[in-house]
C-alpha cells in the first residue's frame, strides 16, 4: 500500500510534483477498495491525502474529490486523517480561490461552512444553503470564540492542534446550586415532532452524549442527566455555550466543525419552531404538521426545507443557559441545559469522552 510515509511519495512532495502524488494517491485508493473495501482504503491512504490538501496547489489539491480518476479514486466527505480532507483544504484556500474549483455539491458545502467559522462572509460569493443556514457568522456566533480555534490547526505532515471540548471549563462564575427533584421522563417529556426533532438534531451533535426534553426550566432538565441534586453550575449566555456544541459534533476525526454548525442550526430551528407561528400549543406540536416545521432562506424568508433565520435570532436571545460541573468528566466534556421560556420546555445534553 502506498502511503506517505514511503521516501519517494516525500520526495515528490519536497520537489513540488503534485500531478504524480495526485495519481499515486487515486492508483492507492482504488486499489485498496478493491482489497479491503471503502472504508479501509480511505484510512490508509488518508495520510498521503492530507498531504495533498494541506500542501498542493489549490487547482490539484480540489481534485482529491473528483471523479474522474474512476471508481474508488475519489476521496469523499468522511475521508480523514486528523481530520477530514474537505476541512484541511478549507483551512489552507479562501473561498474565492476554491469556490471555482470544487465540485461535488456535499463537499463545496462543508468547504463553505468552513470558511463561513473562519470568519468570511459569502452572501454574495456563494450559492445559498440549502437548508437556508446563513452564509455568514451571526453576532452570537461570533461573540464566544477567537477565530483562530474555531476549526482544527492542521500540520502539514499530519495531525492536528484543536481547542478542548470543556463546559464548563472551569468553576468560575459557578456556584453552588440545588438542583430540582427529578421527575419521571414519561411524564416529563414533551410530545410532538418539533421536540423529537430538536432532541435528535441534540443527539447528533454530540453522540457520545445523554439528552433529555422536559416541560419546564433549564435545571429540571439538567436534574435529568446530572449525578447528583447538588451541583456546582450557573447560567451563562447562549454565545458562550455555542463554541462547545459546535465542537461537540468534531470530537471525531471524521467530521469538522461545519458538521457542528449545520446541525446545530437545524436543532436550533426546530426549538424556535415550538414557539413560532404554530401559537399556542405548539410545545405540544398542536397546529404543526409532522415533517420538517417552519423553514427559510438565509434572510430570513420562509419555505420549504430549510431553517427561519429570524425566529433562531429571536430563540438564541431568549435563550436560558445553565451549565454544572460533574465529579468525572472525561478530557472532552459537555454539560448544558438550554431552556426556551416562551414554550416552556427545556432540553439538555451531558456526556464525557477521554481522547
Amino acid at each position: 500500500m502506498i502511503t506517505y510515509e514511503d521516501g519517494r511519495l516525500r520526495a515528490l512532495a519536497e520537489d513540488g510534483r503534485w500531478p504524480e502524488l495526485l495519481a499515486a494517491y487515486r492508483q492507492g485508493r482504488a486499489a485498496a477498495v478493491v482489497e479491503a473495501g471503502e472504508e479501509a482504503a480511505a484510512a490508509l491512504t488518508a495520510p498521503l491525502g492530507h498531504l495533498i490538501a494541506y500542501a498542493a496547489p489549490p487547482e490539484l489539491a480540489v481534485r482529491l474529490f473528483d471523479r474522474d480518476g474512476g471508481a474508488g479514486t475519489a476521496a469523499g466527505v468522511a475521508d480523514h486523517d486528523a481530520g477530514p480532507l474537505w476541512e484541511v483544504l478549507a483551512t489552507r484556500h479562501s473561498w474565492l480561490r476554491l469556490s471555482p474549483l470544487l465540485g461535488p455539491a456535499p463537499v463545496r458545502r462543508l468547504v463553505a461552512h468552513t470558511r463561513v467559522l473562519l470568519g468570511e462572509d459569502l452572501r454574495h460569493g456563494a450559492a445559498p444553503d440549502p437548508e437556508g443556514v446563513p452564509l455568514c457568522l451571526e453576532p452570537w456566533e461570533a461573540a464566544g470564540w477567537d477565530e483562530a480555534v474555531r476549526v482544527r490547526e492542521y500540520l502539514p505532515a499530519g495531525g492536528a492542534r484543536s481547542a478542548l471540548l470543556t463546559l464548563p471549563a472551569s468553576r468560575e462564575g459557578l456556584g453552588e446550586v440545588e438542583l430540582p427533584p427529578a421527575v419521571e421522563r414519561a411524564e416529563a417529556r414533551p410530545d410532538g415532532p418539533r421536540a423529537a426533532r430538536a432532541l435528535a438534531g441534540l443527539g447528533m451533535l454530540a453522540p457520545w452524549a445523554g439528552t433529555v426534553c422536559v416541560r419546564g426550566q433549564a435545571p429540571a432538565a439538567a436534574a435529568l442527566l446530572a449525578r447528583d441534586r447538588r451541583v456546582v453550575g450557573g447560567y451563562l449566555p447562549f454565545a458562550l455555550a455555542y463554541p462547545a456544541l459546535v465542537r461537540a459534533a468534531a470530537v471525531g476525526r471524521a467530521q469538522g466543525c461545519a458538521h457542528g454548525r449545520l446541525g446545530l442550526w437545524r436543532a436550533l430551528s426546530a426549538m424556535a419552531a415550538m414557539a413560532g407561528a404554530a401559537g399556542p400549543g405548539a410545545a405540544d406540536g398542536a397546529g404543526a404538521a409532522d415533517g420538517a416545521g417552519t423553514a427559510g432562506t438565509a434572510d430570513g424568508v420562509e419555505g420549504p426545507d430549510g431553517v427561519d433565520r429570524g425566529e433562531v435570532n429571536a430563540l438564541v436571545a431568549r435563550m436560558r443557559c445553565f451549565t454544572w460541573q460533574e465529579p468525572s468528566a472525561g478530557l472532552h466534556h459537555l454539560h448544558l441545559a438550554l431552556e426556551d421560556p416562551a414554550c416552556g420546555v427545556a432540553w439538555a445534553v451531558s456526556g464525557s469522552q477521554e481522547l
